[in-house]
């Protein structure tokens, strides 16, 4: 796929910032399936005010494929949009057994959750999420421990600790200090640990890796042990943010502000947005492809979803048109600016009406390089079940919206 981007390093600090959340269907989802801990109230995120949906069955086979894997209804599942971007921001993943979950997700589940996490999506795991996160355990060095995601590619190390508290020591120059102060003493106390684990270094971390935070507990071999973690590969990819322990259930205090300046963290590092291709003069661009064609560059959008495009107009161009035309029942929106993503808050043109048919017009235009960008305003409707939600309403914008783009001047 081509991934060219138009902004440069610096701006791309005031996007994330800004723009938190265009794009995507919402910051969060959080899993709580089989042999996991089914919450359906993650704190930090109504603290921070994030838009979350969940899954909650710790039984529920079948439901969970549908949700990951996908279905006629959904084909890429709940995570991903048609062309395989991230859905959500985020997916956070509770404690409970890794391996246990990792298996009961089957290959190709494991397999949505990695697409997720390598075009953008980003991680946060505390206990039994960061364990799946990994490659394995230290126990077994050469081999992928089967179930796990590896996502961060080094190895975690069991605390063999449960049912205590620990504290922990903040790294300096710890990016979680960006967030919060913590009390201005370098400390987290009393943070809920049961059977969790520290990120294991035989020889050195994998590239990428940045350690946040270390478990004080003097009696054990965890001591000083990294027990918090973050890991990007790349600026494309999202990231992975990593605790042993449990700061998720808790409503107050420095343990509250740990898991929201992990969210906050990780969700500072989505991917960065991709350009789909280079618009030609007076050629149309089809983007109608599904799924399983295995052609995202040509395949159609999703709901809330943003594909962006770019166009060099030359100097002397006249009567410019940017003309987009959708399926009938959708609302798309579209976006021009000069050098820079068109996200809505910031495109210096935008037709924004009802409907799937728009144009801008132009005597003439600056030369150079513009975004042109599509949006699927249109999303489904949700109804809260105790397990998550079921989506109705226009659901077939689960599988995209076909349009066509086009760009032409004299």
């Amino acid at each position: 796929m081509l991934k060219k981007v138009l902004i440069t390093a610096a701006i791309i600090g005031f996007f994330h910032i800004s723009l938190s959340g265009q794009g995507f269907y919402k910051d969060i989802f959080m899993s709580g399936g089989i042999n996991l801990t089914s919450r359906e109230y993650l704190p930090a995120a109504r603290f921070l005010d994030l838009s979350i949906e969940f899954f909650a069955s710790p039984d529920d086979t079948l439901r969970q494929n549908k949700l990951f894997i996908g279905s006629d209804d959904n084909l890429n599942g709940v995570l991903l949009y048609p062309d395989g971007q991230p859905r959500f921001r985020m997916i956070y993943v509770n404690g409970g057994s890794a391996t246990s979950h990792g298996k009961s997700l089957d290959k190709e589940g494991r397999s949505r959750i990695y697409d997720f996490f390598k075009q953008g999506g980003s991680y946060v795991g505390t206990c039994a999420g960061a364990f799946l996160s990994s490659a394995g355990t230290e126990n077994n060095p050469l081999l992928l421990r089967e179930g796990y995601l590896n996502i961060w590619p080094g190895r975690t190390h069991t605390t063999g600790l449960r049912d205590s508290y620990t504290g922990m020591f903040i790294e300096e120059n710890s990016p979680l200090l960006k967030y919060f102060d913590f009390g201005g003493d370098m400390y987290i106390d009393s943070v809920r640990h049961n059977g969790g684990c520290y990120a294991f270094k035989d020889q050195n971390y994998p590239d990428g890796t940045e350690v946040l935070l270390r478990y004080d507990y003097p009696d054990r071999e965890m001591h000083e042990k990294v027990s918090t973690w973050a890991y990007k590969p790349s600026p494309f990819s999202g990231r992975v943010v990593n605790t042993g322990s449990h700061p998720e259930g808790v409503t107050s205090g420095e343990r509250l502000d740990l898991m929201a300046a992990m969210l906050l963290y990780a969700l500072d590092g989505t991917g960065e947005p991709v350009i789909k291709g280079e618009l030609q003069n007076n050629e149309i661009r089809e983007m109608i492809k599904s799924t399983g064609d295995n052609d995202p560059d040509f395949t159609k959008i999703g709901d809330k979803q943003y594909h962006h495009f770019e166009v060099s107009i030359p100097e002397d161009a006249k009567n410019i048109r940017v003309e987009l035309k959708g399926a009938y029942g959708y609302d798309l929106n579209l976006y021009l600016k000069k050098g820079d993503f068109a996200f809505k808050p910031v495109a210096d043109y935008k037709e924004i009406g009802l409907g799937s048919e728009k144009e801008l017009q132009f005597d003439t235009l600056e030369e150079g390089i513009w975004c042109v960008s599509v949006e699927c305003y249109t999303t489904v409707e949700t109804r809260q079940t105790e397990w998550g939600v079921i989506y109705i309403g226009k659901t077939e914008v689960l599988n995209g919206v076909p349009y066509t783009i086009m760009v032409s001047w004299d």
